[in-house]
């Protein structure tokens, strides 16, 4: 099976700050791919280079079979790819459903407004936030602009989504749930690619794993094998006992 997204030994320079380094992945159809790793790993620059806000140094990143290296964030958002970011950052003074409306007409299939509006009333919707449709983004809690940020790219109808730490500052509860639209999502057909530190969510959702360290690759593998990776434990999880147990928990 092709993948969806390849990214050929992609390297990121800031000035003397080697950010990343010959950093090579796949992402097939239908995976959730996990990308794990300390804080400076690289995780959020290679981010920011899948959706086109920083071009690589060198490499090439090819997503749904086309070479789109450097291309602006907006034309491979047209190609399919949508994203949330760490800090969720609504349009404040806009209601939950412009959001999301926003986003679809700005999203992969490029639509007119009255067909954005039916689909940000899918996406607000499928997240649980459909009474809350009318309320202006600002007033939403820490938990609720987290899903809007989830309906926002997700009213872009992304072949790929990009989730950035969408379980960061939420409570058991609210975890729980979220976990249940992440899975409800892949089962749309949407691949994922996700960043999270939440270990045993991340073990729980992923069907591969990759590691960064220093920008460079350490590891990949199922869960499992990425938990009693020698290296990985060493430089991330710490205690083989700790790894062990994150992913039987899962």
């Amino acid at each position: 099976m092709s993948a969806l997204l390849e990214l050929q030994e992609v390297s990121k320079r800031f000035g003397g700050l080697q950010a990343l380094g010959d950093v090579s992945l796949a992402v097939h159809p239908g995976e959730i791919v996990g990308l794990i790793g300390p804080n400076g790993a690289g995780k959020t620059t290679l981010f920011n280079l899948i959706n086109g806000v920083f071009a690589p140094s060198s490499g090439r990143v090819i997503f749904n079979g086309v070479d789109v290296t450097g291309a602006k964030p907006y034309l491979i958002a047209r190609r399919g790819l949508a994203r949330t970011h760490q800090l969720v950052q609504p349009l404040a003074s806009m209601s939950v459903l412009d959001n999301c409306t926003v986003g679809a007409c700005f999203g992969h299939e490029n639509l007119p407004l009255d067909r954005a509006r039916e689909a940000a009333r899918e996406a607000v919707a499928f997240v649980g936030l459909e009474d809350r449709a009318a309320t202006l983004s600002a007033q939403l809690t820490i938990a609720g602009k987290k899903r809007l940020e989830l309906a926002r790219a997700l009213s872009a109808r992304p072949l790929l989504l990009l989730l950035y730490e969408v379980l960061a500052g939420l409570n058991p509860t609210e975890i729980e749930h979220m976990i249940g639209i992440i899975r409800h999502i892949r089962q749309r057909g949407v691949t994922i690619l996700m960043i999270e530190h939440l270990m045993q969510a991340i073990m729980s959702l992923s069907d591969r794993i990759v590691v960064l360290h220093f920008g460079k690759k350490l590891a990949e593998g199922s869960p499992a094998q990425v938990a009693r990776h020698p290296q990985v434990i060493e430089a991330y999880l710490g205690d083989p006992k700790l790894a062990a147990a994150l992913y039987e928990s899962s």
